[in-house]
């Protein structure tokens, strides 16, 4: 078996998963953004943006979602620390020219570990919320474009998106 990259912190140097030992580490404050969007026909986008969803509200039921996924990532993700969130928020905005709509979440802890994977499951979560609530109109919805724009904070330092 050949040893693990250096980079690579959920690995142990027997090769096998790994839950970071985080204890040594200084708590400071972290956020992280991630996005995501929903790709669908223009009238499925008019019919969330009018409210008319047999299911209800799609954008507030995506945004409660988001935010509760966010709080479960720990026990999603098999080596994510449950953290203690200071804040999770979801903006969900219609946009004509995809059409559809696009999911920015914003989670932010201060903690010993990053909240990046905590804002990824929320854009995910809010996504497959929209798809969930709209799927008997639009089958061909697609989800898209799910990935980290920036992180703050930690050992590791800032990180910003500089590609699309």
């Amino acid at each position: 078996m050949t040893a693990p990259s250096p980079g690579l912190t959920h690995i142990a140097a027997d090769g096998q998963a790994d839950m970071v030992d985080v204890g040594a580490k200084a708590e400071t404050q972290r956020v992280a953004i991630a996005e995501g969007s929903v790709v669908m026909k223009r009238e499925t986008l008019d019919m969330i943006v009018a409210g008319n969803a047999k299911k209800g509200d799609v954008i507030g039921v995506a945004r409660i979602a988001g935010i509760m996924a966010a709080k479960k990532t720990h026990e999603l993700i098999p080596l994510c620390h449950p953290l203690l969130l200071d804040k999770v928020g979801l903006e969900i905005e219609p946009d004509a020219a995809l059409p559809g709509l696009r999911v920015t979440a914003t989670a932010r802890v201060t903690g010993k570990t990053g909240v990046e994977m905590e804002a990824l499951t929320a854009a995910s979560v809010a996504c497959l919320t929209i798809y969930d609530m709209a799927k008997a109109v639009d089958r061909e919805m697609e989800l898209t474009g799910i990935r980290l724009v920036e992180k703050t904070g930690g050992k590791s330092g800032d990180y910003r998106r500089t590609n699309g």
